[in-house]
C-alpha cells in the first residue's frame, strides 16, 4: 500500500515552558498524519526552525522570553508566508485582531481549550496550507 508523505502535517511547537512544548508533542504525535518537526522554546529558536523544518503549521506562544510570538510571527511569515501560525495564549490580547489582519497569525487559540479543540484547528489550517 502506498503512503503520501504529503499529507502529513508538519507542525511546530514554540513555547517557554517546558511541560506546555513536551504535553503539545505528545498529544499530537499520537495524532494520524500530524508530525511533530521541533520544539522550540523562543521566537529565535523558532525562526531557526522554520528554516530547517519548514512546518506546515506552527502553534506559538506569544508571551516568551528573548523573542515574543509577535515579534517571531513578523519574521516567519517574511521567509514562510504559507506557513500558517495559531497563537497559543493564556491570555486574550487586543492586538490579535490587529495583527491578524496584517497577515502575521493565522488564528487565536486560548491555552485553556480543550486539545481536541487545538488539534482541529491544527488541522484545519493545515488543510489550508495543503490546498495553496
Amino acid at each position: 500500500m502506498l503512503s503520501c508523505e504529503s499529507s502529513t502535517l508538519r507542525v511546530l511547537v514554540v513555547d517557554d515552558h517546558e511541560l506546555t512544548r513536551l504535553t503539545l508533542k505528545l498529544a499530537f504525535s499520537c495524532q494520524e498524519n500530524i508530525d511533530v518537526v521541533g520544539l522550540a522554546s523562543n521566537g529565535q529558536e523558532a525562526i531557526q526552525m522554520v528554516k530547517r523544518y519548514h512546518p506546515d503549521v506552527i502553534v506559538l506562544d506569544l508571551q516568551m522570553p528573548v523573542m515574543d510570538g509577535w515579534s517571531a510571527s513578523s519574521h516567519i511569515k517574511a521567509i514562510a508566508p504559507n506557513t500558517q501560525i495559531i497563537a497559543y495564549s493564556s491570555v486574550e490580547d487586543t492586538k490579535f485582531e490587529e495583527t491578524s489582519e496584517m497577515g502575521k497569525l493565522d488564528a487565536f487559540c486560548r491555552k485553556d481549550v480543550p486539545m481536541t479543540e487545538l488539534i482541529a484547528l491544527v488541522r484545519r489550517l493545515g488543510q489550508s496550507v495543503e490546498d495553496n
